[in-house]
């Protein structure tokens, strides 16, 4: 049985110093690109992570700092990797949660822009813990009846992975699966996209789980005090948590889809600014218009008469009088 491809389906596991996606680093990475003509290209790498491996990941997977000491760094060979890729989408175990996460980081730190925008994302753990729930050792003896040969090595795990996926999508073809709404369904198909929708039931914006989808699409905080509410309404309420995260311990590529929505969020909130000024101006009212002869001169009302003093009556004169005025002139 081969894969229905449309394109390539890159199937792709890492060893690494630990299990924190955004502090820790690659020590090994092997790829199947499984091509939709039913060929197979395997590429493994040893990676050196510029930084000691602790001794409890060195004896899960067998890299200890002396083998990889003489090895390139992950941005020696960012491009070639990405490059190897290609357009291929993307498979593995446990890959959503932590692998693909892992990578990305890598390839920011590195200065490669690997695009995820047009990607399908197929995680076989997540077909496995939907129907059988088991390890992926488990998942390879129940489904292939095989133990695996050099477990925790990169390329004898995704080859495993790869097996797995092709028995999985064998033995539930025709089998009727019920989600928590009591949907039922038949979700493992020979299909790139039937998988991606039924292995990534969290929806996730960031792959590192601090962002999820909600049923209306829309971006909304995983974890914290704003669990469960959209991004943009938290940052319409308190736009100091943008800030808080892009200055916090929180992975890259999470901070890189954050600026993304600030980006988008500031976008409509200076469109709606413009749109409440244009109806601003246009609410205002405009002045009147004069529709007569505007340049007829009216006369200037003319300024009233000054009031002219009434005469005092007349006083008739007596003899004191008379008297009164020769005492006072001598006469």
């Amino acid at each position: 049985m081969k894969l229905n491809l449309n394109r390539p389906l890159a199937f792709f596991d890492l060893e690494t110093t630990g299990v924190n996606v955004g502090a820790d680093r690659i020590v090994e990475i092997a790829i199947l690109k499984a091509m939709p003509d039913g060929t197979e290209q395997i590429k493994t790498m040893r990676i050196n992570p510029e930084m000691p491996i602790p001794l409890a990941s060195s004896l899960i997977h067998g890299i200890y700092d002396k083998d990889i000491a003489n090895e390139p760094a992950f941005k020696e060979v960012a491009a070639e990797l990405a490059e190897f890729i290609g357009d291929a989408d993307l498979a593995g175990y446990n890959s959503n949660r932590f692998d693909i996460p892992v990578l990305l980081e890598e390839f920011l730190r590195a200065g490669v822009d690997f695009d995820m925008s047009d990607r399908k994302f197929v995680d076989v753990q997540n077909v496995f813990h939907q129907m059988e729930q088991r390890t992926l050792r488990a998942a390879y003896k129940f489904y292939c009846d095989k133990d695996i040969v050099n477990a925790h090595s990169a390329e004898a795990d995704i080859t495993a992975t790869y097996h797995v996926l092709l028995a999985q999508i064998e033995r539930y073809k025709d089998t009727e699966f019920e989600d928590k709404q009591g949907n039922i369904s038949k979700p493992v198909k020979n299909d790139v996209d039937a998988l991606h929708t039924f292995t990534n039931m969290n929806k996730p914006v960031d792959f590192a789980g601090r962002m999820v989808f909600n049923e209306q699409g829309q971006e909304t905080f995983n974890f914290g005090k704003h669990k469960g509410k959209t991004v943009e309404q938290v940052f319409d309420t308190e736009p100091s948590y943008y800030a808080w995260m892009r200055q916090g311990d929180f992975p890259l590529y999470t901070k890189k889809k954050l600026e993304e929505i600030w980006a988008r969020w500031n976008k409509k909130k200076e469109q709606l600014k413009q749109e409440k000024q244009q109806q601003t101006v246009l609410s205002k009212p405009k002045p009147a218009v004069n529709s007569g002869a505007s340049n007829v001169v009216k006369p200037a009302a003319s300024a009233p008469a000054p009031q002219q003093k009434k005469p005092k009556p007349a006083v008739e004169v007596t003899n004191d009088m008379l008297e009164q005025l020769k005492m006072k002139f001598g006469k």
